[in-house]
């Protein structure tokens, strides 16, 4: 077996991977980039970008019904499936296309297509279409990202019949009916859009709320908005799964009592795996936390002191696109400069769902602001009689933002309502300033916007810190 010696092997080539590739090439030209393809990452191929493209195809048939109510008669909507589908893969394809465009900047000798799984420490055999190769690296970044779960017993009951998110993109047209079990971001946005093309679709999931909020007030405000948008079962519990022919039959309970329903598909919303229990962790010498992910500091990327560094999804953190390229970048730096490991500050979080009404959630949430035990105050704003958005007719869901008592700063804010995609940047952009919340409403707010519910929200919050005074209540759980 042929062997390769290298300073940086990085095992994918997903976003993490390539901004790893990038930041590393900048120490060192020896530099070993494994993918096991198809290249492309999942962002392009499966996950944000054709999720988005069926999010506005039901978007512009959402509103097109709705035209009424704005004095608008449209006679006929008329959803084809087969066509949606079409420019769905095509824009897909698009992207895709820009990616591997990208990637031709790769030299030849730095990629190699196969499947890596470590034999020893800082040993990699890599298994391809080729002859298999050894790799002996002084750094090894691990950016393999993720896939979608789905429970073992359901693949072997139903089959075909059950499909994950990935699989949506494949359609040639759209299904009858889809039951989408699990109400996380990737259940909500895609039972919404398949239910707005005319899909008959049931959302079914555990939880008493609905997607990522984690502020009781407002999630209990987006789990309202939601029932009202489409079939939800909330804190269900299923009884059953199994196929009756072509079809999926499913049992389910709630409070409201026991229901059974026949679909299409079942699509397993279920959460994601990260990559890494097929490379051979057990002989790499690495630290494991409980899910089989190797112990890591988030901002040096590198695994307990050794010359390993891991990014991306594959740490089963934050399964976000910026995220996945600032940690490759982090990962790919310190592996190329080693043992020189710098210690770098991440971005403000930033959490975007592409619902509607959308949600967002900027720096620190309601649940680590608790955990943290730091004394906060809230401000609220609803967007039910705001302005702008009763003009555009998306007058649903509210927004909160948190300060800290003692400075006054903006610490973070979640929401739901309209251009959430819009005012989280901006919260983001002022918490990662340090600004306070008096720094914010010296900005100017035009009128009528969204943004004005801001501005309310803002001017709620000044009135908690300058007239509430700090107590109990005031601190975790507000």
């Amino acid at each position: 077996m042929p062997t390769r010696q290298v300073d940086v092997a990085i095992l994918g080539a997903g976003t993490a991977g390539l901004s790893a590739y990038r930041a590393a090439r900048m120490h060192t030209e020896r530099v070993l980039l494994v993918d096991p393809g198809p290249l492309g990452t999942t962002c392009a191929r499966v996950g944000c970008m054709p999720s988005k493209l069926l999010i506005a195809a039901a978007d512009v048939a959402h509103e097109a019904r709705h035209a009424a109510r704005f004095g608008i008669a449209v006679s006929e909507v008329r959803v084809d499936g087969e066509r949606v589908m079409a420019r769905v893969k095509s824009e897909r394809d698009r992207f895709v296309g820009f990616v591997l465009e990208g990637m031709r900047d790769i030299e030849p000798q730095h990629l190699l297509v196969g499947r890596a799984r470590f034999t020893a420490p800082r040993v990699l055999q890599v298994e391809g279409p080729g002859p298999d190769v050894r790799i002996q690296a002084e750094r090894i970044v691990i950016a393999t990202g993720s896939r979608p779960d789905a429970p073992a017993a359901w693949r072997a009951a139903l089959g075909e019949r059950l499909i994950v998110n990935d699989d949506v993109f494949e359609w040639q047209t759209l299904p009858r009916s889809v039951a989408v079990v699990g109400s996380g971001v990737i259940g909500l946005e895609l039972a919404q859009a398949l239910h707005r093309l005319g899909v008959r679709v049931r959302l079914i999931g555990r939880s008493r709320f609905v997607g990522p909020l984690t502020d009781p007030a407002l999630a209990l405000v987006a789990a309202r908005a939601f029932e009202a948008a489409l079939p939800i079962e909330r804190e269900a519990e299923l009884i059953d799964v199994r196929r009756a022919g072509d079809e999926v039959l499913l049992h389910w309970r709630t409070s409201a009592g026991e229901q059974r329903e026949r679909f299409d598909f079942l699509l397993a919303a279920t959460g994601r795996r990260p990559n890494v229990d097929a490379l051979g962790l057990e002989h790499s010498g690495l630290t494991l936390d409980s899910n089989g992910v190797p112990l890591h500091d988030t901002q040096s990327a590198q695994v307990a002191g050794v010359p390993v560094f891991i990014a991306g999804d594959a740490t089963d953190e934050r399964p976000l696109l910026h995220e996945a390229a600032d940690a490759g970048h982090i990962a790919g730096d310190n592996a190329g400069r080693f043992p020189a490991v710098v210690r770098q500050r991440r971005r403000t979080p930033l959490a975007i769902v592409f619902s509607e009404p959308q949600i967002a959630l900027a720096g620190q949430t309601h649940r680590e602001l608790g955990a943290a035990g730091v004394a906060f105050a809230t401000g609220r704003a609803s967007f039910e009689n705001q302005g702008r958005s009763r003009v555009i007719g998306r007058n649903v869901g509210a927004l909160h933002v948190y300060a800290e008592r003692k400075t006054r700063r903006l610490l973070g804010a979640e929401m739901v309502g309209p251009a959430a995609e819009h005012l989280g940047h901006l919260l983001a952009w002022s918490i990662g300033r340090g600004d306070t919340v008096d720094d914010v409403l010296a900005q100017p707010f035009y009128h009528p916007v969204i943004e004005e519910g801001l501005r309310t929200a803002l001017r709620d919050l000044r009135g908690a810190l300058d007239h509430d005074p700090p107590c109990d209540e005031c601190r975790p759980g507000e």
